[in-house]
């Protein structure tokens, strides 16, 4: 087996794992219960959020737990919309997001909210006057991601975060699922940042949501106090103690992860060369664990089950998007509905062998003989 969509979904970590199954032993009780049992869950818990705050440069009130980053960017987004409205209903954001925020943006683009579109340079990343031109007193939200999870551009958030401040009621949430654990992030300039520990060896049904103190959201789910009152629901505290292992690990061996998914990512790269009909799409600056590629005039789900029958695993787009419809930004990128139709994304991991890029290169090449 081949595995090459890392940006979809990673492997848990024997010790993440290990994490959760003994916290799930040792801690029985409610970490909101008043007693001696709930109180060493509650220390516990604490114990975990503080270590994660630590991490990226947070207080630990401003660590929210939930179910994974759809419902942290769906909290966010809807969060700030219905808690600033008074002050207006803009909304700005890019065509490089996530399912997971053009929902909730376009569910409030339905309720009545205005949503603007920030140009993109012809690497992805934003087009900084363009965003200054769209900004306005009634714009309360904008949302870009941090790290792309088709294409991998990197987004210039601390000259996004500037701009934004220059609002008095506007707040900046990034989606950084694609970001933490792989490259360096700071929480220093954003308003809000949503991740997901599955991304980085973490555990499925696991995410997070940091929120600047101050900043008020309106919960999406209520029904009384948690580890804060901004989401409802039992503490998961094995879930919490799970996420802050695989932060930790990741953070703790990121320079060494990110310089071997680079050789791999440039050992990919010189491959396509060789192939006319390759367009590659993700920047040389952006992210090496994500490879975007289009091939012109090729059925690219197609080519993923020729693929998949050889056991070699890798996406067209993200996992969230609809079959048979065009890549959202490579579509924006390039304004070519062929090459966004045309798309293949290679999502890379430490974990990845050399062995395994040859096997995915012969086969690659061996179906592109036959079309």
């Amino acid at each position: 087996m081949v595995y090459l969509d890392y940006a979809a979904n990673t492997p848990v970590d024997k010790e993440v794992l290990d994490t959760f199954y003994q916290v799930s032993l040792e801690y029985i009780g409610n970490p909101n219960s008043p007693h001696t049992i709930g109180d060493q869950a509650r220390v516990r818990m604490e114990e975990s959020t503080k270590r994660i705050a630590a991490l990226l440069g947070a207080k630990e009130s401003e660590v929210i737990y939930t179910s994974g980053a759809s419902e942290s960017n769906n909290m966010a987004i809807k969060g700030i919309a219905n808690s600033y409205k008074r002050y207006g209903k803009h909304i700005i954001t890019t065509y490089m997001e996530h399912a997971s925020v053009t929902g909730p943006i376009t569910a409030l683009q339905n309720e009545g909210y205005e949503v603007d579109f920030i140009n993109l340079t012809e690497t992805g990343q934003i087009d900084l006057n363009h965003l200054k031109e769209l900004l306005r007193e009634d714009t309360i939200l904008v949302s870009v991601c941090y790290v792309d999870s088709e294409v991998g551009t990197i987004q210039p958030l601390e000259e996004i975060y500037k701009l934004v401040k220059e609002k008095p009621h506007c707040f900046f949430h990034t989606d950084a699922t694609q970001a933490v654990g792989k490259i360096p992030v700071t929480y220093d300039y954003a308003d809000l940042l949503t991740f997901s520990p599955h991304k980085f060896y973490g555990i499925n049904g696991s995410g997070v949501l940091l929120k600047k103190e101050g900043i008020m959201l309106e919960p999406l789910i209520h029904g009384g106090l948690s580890t804060t009152s901004f989401r409802s629901g039992t503490p998961a505290l094995s879930l919490a103690a799970a996420a802050e292992k695989a932060l930790t690990k990741a953070i703790d061996n990121l320079s060494r992860r990110y310089d071997q998914v680079k050789a791999l990512n440039m050992k990919l790269r010189e491959a396509f060369k060789a192939y006319p009909a390759v367009k590659i799409n993700t920047p040389a600056e952006g992210t090496p664990y994500i490879l975007n590629i289009s091939i012109k005039g090729v059925n690219t789900n197609q080519l993923q089950n020729e693929l998949n029958e050889k056991e070699i695993y890798v996406a067209t787009k993200s996992a969230c998007c609809a079959p048979n419809t065009v890549s959202r930004p490579v579509y924006a990128i390039t304004k070519d509905r062929k090459l966004a139709l045309s798309t293949l994304r290679i999502s890379l991991s430490h974990l990845t062998l050399d062995e395994e890029i040859e096997l995915f290169l012969t086969a690659f090449h061996q179906a592109l003989q036959k079309k």
